[in-house]
């Protein structure tokens, strides 16, 4: 392979990494767009509308369609946020209070306790008093970390949605103008990547939809059962964080399951580390299978495109790593990359 050929390589696997962290709502409202390209098509075809007049109503039917679901699903859940977050400084006073009462009985049970024995204890108190204090600390800085990204998701949604429009009016110009960086023969292979590359790009993001919801449901039935208050708070924020994978869901089941544990709710404890394991198996299990019959990758490659993707670039090469597969696959699909190994 040439040099330059390499430098192309990195080029785009650095451009790659920039649409999926700086220009995450461009790359989503490019993919939103390629979907709603069919439906412009329809309108310029049958009702004999210009691209212009089509694209405008296709996008406003699409951002209607998307407020009026921010409207039925997002106002029970941002309550039960608002609700949830109201109680974080009560459930702090618990744990302080827990903390308090657990040291009166250790200052008891020193009085009576032999010398080494009572060491060992207090000991032992301080490690489980720094215990909740970090794990209070923790809740208390993921609290404020989400309330401090609420003014840039409202940026983000509202660039989205102008870039819905702008890419749907240009959609058709700039895979011309794509394509005319390629020579004129090359220009039919480029345009079936192009073609592959859409239809395994849809499958990835309908595997994830898929696997988000099936996420949902079990998170939302498994605090149901156990009576926990703000299920579908609890159950979407379950959801954000398990997208990082192996053991994803820990960070907030495991610490609130043993918060739990040592204030006494047993029940309720180690039904949330049943709900985590549960969660954790049936992710680890059905998410190769479901992401490699999407994609049109086999169940091992889209596992270790997965992990290869976290463990070079973090959270974002989740979706980087398989990604790269899928344009590698549909390069081949189109006759590129056919080298094979002479001995």
């Amino acid at each position: 392979m040439s040099v330059k050929a390499i430098l192309s390589i990195a080029v785009a696997l650095l451009l790659l990494y920039l649409m999926f962290t700086v220009g995450a709502p461009f790359l989503l409202a490019l993919v939103i767009a390629i979907f709603l390209e069919p439906l412009n098509k329809l309108f310029m075809q049958k009702f004999k509308m210009n691209r212009l007049f089509a694209a405008t109503l296709s996008s406003s039917l699409f951002t209607l369609i998307l407020l009026g679901a921010i409207a039925l699903l997002g106002v029970k859940i941002v309550a039960e946020l608002i609700a949830f977050f109201q109680k974080v400084p009560l459930y702090f006073d618990n744990a302080s209070s827990y903390v308090d009462q657990l040291m009166q009985n250790a200052n008891l049970l020193y009085e009576n306790l032999p010398p080494d024995a009572a060491a060992a204890l207090e000991e032992w108190v301080s490690s489980l008093t720094s215990t909740i204090t970090q794990m209070a600390g923790s809740l208390s800085k993921s609290v404020v970390s989400i309330a401090s990204t609420l003014p840039g998701m409202f940026i983000f949604f509202i660039v989205f949605l102008v870039a819905v429009y702008m890419f749907s009016f240009s959609l058709n110009t700039m895979k011309q103008s794509f394509l005319s960086f390629f020579e004129e023969k090359s220009r039919p292979q480029v345009d079936q990547v192009l073609t592959n590359l859409k239809k395994s790009i849809f499958g990835f993001i309908r595997s994830q939809f898929i696997l988000s919801a099936l996420t949902y449901i079990i998170s939302f039935v498994g605090l149901l059962i156990l009576g926990v208050k703000f299920p579908m708070a609890i159950a979407l924020l379950i959801i954000v964080v398990d997208i990082l994978p192996i053991l994803g869901t820990g960070s907030v089941l495991v610490p609130w399951a043993a918060f739990l544990l040592l204030t006494g709710d047993n029940y309720t404890g180690i039904g949330l580390l049943v709900l985590f394991l549960v969660i954790t198996v049936f992710r680890r299990i059905v998410e190769p299978k479901i992401l490699g019959d999407s994609i049109g990758i086999g169940a091992l490659s889209a596992l270790i495109s997965l992990y290869v993707g976290f463990k070079l670039v973090g959270v974002v090469g989740v979706f980087l790593g398989p990604l790269v597969v899928i344009i590698y696959m549909a390069a081949r699909q189109a006759g590129l990359f056919q080298t094979k190994i002479k001995l």
